[in-house]
């Protein structure tokens, strides 16, 4: 096997554009955006490598398996070698997502060329991030983790309601089967049938906001945007710290960046204490028995840093569980290795909630927005 041309670090542009050339003449869409996408993944590998050249355009210029064949006989005619096989290493496996076609004009001016069918495929910076600590981001990936979480649907499951539509099969509609006989001078011609229908249950969402909760509350109360756009009429939010103050208003506006301009001018005590135990209380007293809380998901997202009294606070977790559908607490230090409840406020509230889950990460946000859209109800242990 021989190897690329020894000039080929050096002039590594000019040679991949002609390489590319070569491979649009075989029927493989080579287009420059591909080809910046393998001088990129050259960027991290060895351009004098024959293997690393081969394998990186391999996976950027290649947009199926029926360019394979037409891929390897074009390199081993423009290199002028055997085509590099591949050689088993102990790598962990390379996440690939498809990543949606440049919009018109983005791409060179004069190149003549017709915008490709195929989609790019990129290794995706986004499933980098899914995982990574929202408290350990640099501000450009914060900012792309906050584009990703304002996607998110975050809309809850459908509950029954006490009111009827017909339906073609199930319990018998006496109204509308008498109103029918009755139109027909007592002649029954069918029987009409009805069920119930459905709506989609309430969402609450608590957000801590104290000084403990402050790289992380953020991106919750973006959550809290995602699901408010997505149920607007079903969803309240509140943020907690040493005030309880209703949210809900300010996050129905459009723009994600908008709706958290209002939020910081609508929150009193940021990165303040946190008195969980008497904001649930007045929650509770002034919304949640009048039936905010009634039948609803209630999500508390709180590091469960308790400064006040953890007895009322356990009072106040016994008496929302008894009005709520489900309560989840979503705790970011949850995934730390080795992480224990042990806090005298996790102490207090754990009996009382059906999951306990992470919020540290957009994969966390993803699951926990997931949770709330399926109807299962587990308890789930701190451990």
């Amino acid at each position: 096997m021989s190897a690329p041309p020894a000039s080929l670090p050096g002039t590594l542009p000019a040679t991949l554009v002609g390489f590319a050339r070569t491979l649009r003449a075989a029927g493989v869409a080579a287009d420059p955006e591909r080809v910046q996408a393998m001088i990129g993944a050259l960027d991290h590998l060895s351009a004098g490598d024959p293997s690393d050249v081969y394998w990186a355009g391999r996976l950027t210029l290649c947009a199926g398996p029926d360019d394979l064949p037409r891929y390897d006989r074009c390199f081993a005619s423009y290199f002028s070698g055997e085509v590099p096989r591949p050689v088993p290493r102990s790598t962990p496996p390379v996440i690939v997502r498809f990543a949606a076609e440049p919009a018109p004009g983005s791409r060179e001016e004069g190149s003549g060329e017709e915008p490709a069918d195929v989609r790019l495929a990129t290794a995706s910076a986004a499933e980098v991030l899914r995982r990574r600590d929202l408290a350990r981001l640099s501000a450009a990936e914060r900012a792309e983790v906050y584009r990703l979480i304002a996607l998110l649907k975050a809309s809850a499951a459908h509950r029954r309601s006490r009111r009827y539509r017909p339906a073609s099969s199930g319990r018998v509609d006496p109204h509308r089967t008498v109103a029918e006989i009755l139109r027909r001078g007592g002649e029954i011609s069918r029987l009409h049938h009805r069920t119930h229908r459905e709506r989609p249950r309430r969402v609450v969402l608590l957000v801590d906001v104290s000084g403990s909760m402050s790289p992380y509350a953020d991106a919750l109360l973006r959550f809290a945007h995602s699901a408010t756009r997505a149920g607007p009429r079903t969803t309240e939010v509140f943020s907690v710290g040493t005030r309880l103050t209703r949210l809900t208003r300010e996050l129905r506006h459009r723009e994600p960046d908008t709706a958290m301009t209002a939020v910081s001018a609508a929150i009193p005590d940021w990165s303040g204490g946190t008195r969980l135990g008497e904001e649930l209380k007045e929650f509770l007293d002034r919304f949640g028995q009048r039936g905010t809380a009634r039948g609803a998901i209630v999500v508390i997202a709180s590091d469960g840093w308790e400064r006040g009294d953890a007895g009322l606070l356990g009072d106040q977790m016994a008496r929302l569980h008894r009005l709520a559908h489900r309560v989840v607490w979503a705790n970011p230090h949850k995934a730390r290795p080795g992480y224990e409840p042990l806090t005298a406020g996790m102490m207090a509230a754990l009996p009382y909630i059906d999951a306990f889950v992470a919020g540290h990460s957009l994969g966390a946000l993803e699951e926990l927005a997931e949770l709330i859209g399926s109807e299962r109800r587990e308890v789930v242990s701190g451990a």
